[in-house]
């Protein structure tokens, strides 16, 4: 297929355009900045100018959307310009160049509305609900782009929790590099469970997506590991493959939450160069429990995850011992 990925410049995106050229795919990327991906032809913009993406949809067959702004802090109206606006303007390209299946790439956090979520599948998005900037307008992008599922347009959309790996910089770097200096805290006891999705999972998830679009077209689907553990379990996984201590001291949930909500309206005014330390969404990500029902997604998508956790921990040490 002719196969257009947005937001290949981050670790999932670049990896999805990998994995499609690798296996024969004509494959276009749209990011800001070159996506490094052997074999694809760049196209450089955003989302959310219509003449760049009226560029780089012309002749697809198919459309894989990543670009998003994703971030625990920054101004609402730049998450709506650029996952909700931008989400509307490839969509609408989309559509006009006659691509016939779109999947967007969603998140989890689209249906937490702050209570532990044990064991169910894709809830529906709720903009009104979710927490945070991100997660309200990826919910309203994915409702948007659900709602333009029709006959010859088939639209998918994949949910990944916690994509990690080799290389990730958006999670286990700061991880590694807040253990390091001491910054990292426990929240409670850790102990609340969580799934997380190793990449190349991810990124298996989302060519089946795209593969059998026409079968799974107009829902939503949850992809993870399907190995819940202790949060702590995963942060000091990480940490040990970094070649750093894990955390040692902790906070009570109660105490992270109103720092992080203290640290959003300091941030609102005085932003840092990296993300804030602690949000609510945040404090409430590390001590409620979100692991899920996969069953829907391996029948319909046809998916499993090939790589284990402890593989996955082992490939990640492996990588930082060449660092």
């Amino acid at each position: 297929m002719r196969v257009l990925v947005t937001g290949a410049s981050g670790m999932l995106g670049r990896e999805v355009a990998t994995a499609l050229v690798r296996r024969g795919d004509e494959v276009t990327t749209l990011q800001r900045r070159p996506s490094g991906v052997p074999g694809a032809r760049d196209v450089r913009g955003t989302v959310e100018d219509p003449a760049v993406v009226a560029t780089a949809t012309a002749g697809q067959d198919a459309v894989v959307h990543l670009a998003a702004k994703v971030s625990f802090a920054g101004a609402v109206s730049e998450f709506e310009r650029t996952n909700v606006g931008g989400t509307r303007i490839v969509l609408d390209a989309s559509r006009a160049a006659g691509a016939s299946r779109f999947v967007f790439v969603s998140s989890p956090s689209v249906a937490h509305t702050g209570a532990s979520i044990v064991g169910v599948g894709a809830g529906p998005a709720e903009p009104e609900r979710a927490r945070g900037s991100y997660a309200r307008t990826k919910a309203a992008a994915e409702l948007y782009a659900l709602a333009a599922d029709a006959p010859g347009f088939a639209v998918v959309a994949v949910r990944p929790h916690i994509v990690w790996g080799p290389g990730d910089t958006q999670l286990v770097q700061r991880v590694v590099d807040r253990a390091a200096a001491g910054r990292l805290p426990r929240v409670d006891t850790g102990a609340a469970l969580i799934d997380t999705t190793y990449i190349d999972n991810a990124v298996g998830a989302i060519v089946a997506a795209l593969d059998r679009a026409e079968r799974a077209h107009g829902e939503a689907f949850v992809v993870t590991n399907g190995e819940p553990r202790p949060v702590y379990e995963v942060i000091a996984a990480m940490c040990r493959a970094g070649g750093v201590p894990a955390p040692r001291w902790s906070v009570p949930g109660p105490l992270a939450r109103a720092a992080g909500g203290l640290i959003e309206r300091v941030w609102a005014v005085r932003p840092g160069k990296d993300e804030p330390p602690m949000t609510r969404f945040l404090a409430e990500q590390m001590s409620t429990a979100h692991w899920f029902d996969l069953r829907r997604t391996r029948q319909v998508l046809g998916w499993v995850p090939t790589v284990s956790l402890d593989e996955g921990f082992d490939r990640l040490a492996a990588y930082y011992a060449t660092r």
